[in-house]
């Protein structure tokens, strides 16, 4: 009896052993834990922090090291990183969550033409970089397959409720521009038919010549807040909205919560 009590608790152990994973971005973070909260999670990018010119710390390096897969989202730095994470760690999976989204370029600013990499912030592609996740997940654990599955379906679902929440929200929006300092944004805005005007030049903030010509095109939009992230400077916002007796929203498209943090902008654009 004995025996067989050990072998029940030691079989459970196995399968509800932690898995180490490591993230980009914060949000990579809160999809992983839907879908696997046996995880064992490091994030890259901490809060606070540019994913374009973010440079890991030892400690991360050092859980590079221990970790069987890393979430790729093609984000700026993993360019550069990526390869020197292989070289940590050679038995590492790299697994690319943005595989089958198609990518738009960006519109304005330096790096205008590139492809945008904010992709999180769409709901269709937050289906498919939750589908991709899970796919690797079930590849390395397959023992918790079924579980990775039934928290995979309670994910999309989530993510359908909160698409269905912010079309309802905007639906009756009759301005669909907004103005944000860094165009980190368009995919929410193509999918839901709104138009974003970023502030930044060429990843800079205007001249004041450059900030006259915004001043007189936002005045003609005429919103009610300008967005700013906190990885980025919000001078020119200010500048912005004080002209316009307008006020500055500071939303980080890297919060965590990402389903909370497109219904909150949602929210901010309807207000």
């Amino acid at each position: 009896m004995k025996k067989i009590i050990i072998a029940a608790i030691f079989s459970t152990i196995l399968i509800f052993a932690k898995l180490n994973v490591i993230v980009s971005i914060p949000p990579q973070s809160y999809i992983v834990k839907q879908i696997a909260p046996n995880a064992d999670i490091t994030t890259i990018v901490t809060p606070g922090s540019s994913p374009h010119t973010y440079e890991p710390k030892p400690s991360q390096m050092a859980a590079v090291s221990r970790a069987k897969l890393y979430f790729a989202i093609g984000v700026e730095f993993e360019k550069a990183w990526l390869p020197k994470f292989k070289a940590q760690n050679s038995s590492l999976k790299i697994i690319h969550t943005d595989k089958n989204i198609t990518k738009f370029p960006i519109t304005q600013g330096e790096e205008a033409g590139e492809p945008d990499p904010h992709i999180w912030l769409s709901l269709d592609n937050l289906k498919t970089i939750a589908k991709n996740t899970a796919n690797a997940l079930i590849k390395a654990d397959s023992k918790n397959r079924e579980l990775y599955l039934k928290n995979l379906q309670k994910f999309l679902n989530k993510i359908e409720i909160s698409k269905k929440d912010i079309e309802g929200k905007l639906s009756k929006l009759k301005n669909r521009k907004f103005i944000t300092f860094h165009p980190s944004w368009g995919y929410f805005a193509k999918e839901f038919n709104l138009k974003q005007i970023a502030i930044e030049i060429n990843g800079k903030e205007p001249s004041p010549k450059e900030l006259i010509k915004i001043i007189k095109t936002a005045q003609k939009i005429n919103p009610k807040a300008i967005f700013a992230e906190p990885e980025f400077s919000d001078k020119s916002a200010n500048i912005i909205a004080k002209e316009l007796k307008s006020k500055v929203i500071k939303i980080s498209p890297l919060n965590e919560d990402v389903l909370k943090n497109l219904k909150n902008f949602a929210n901010d654009l309807a207000d």
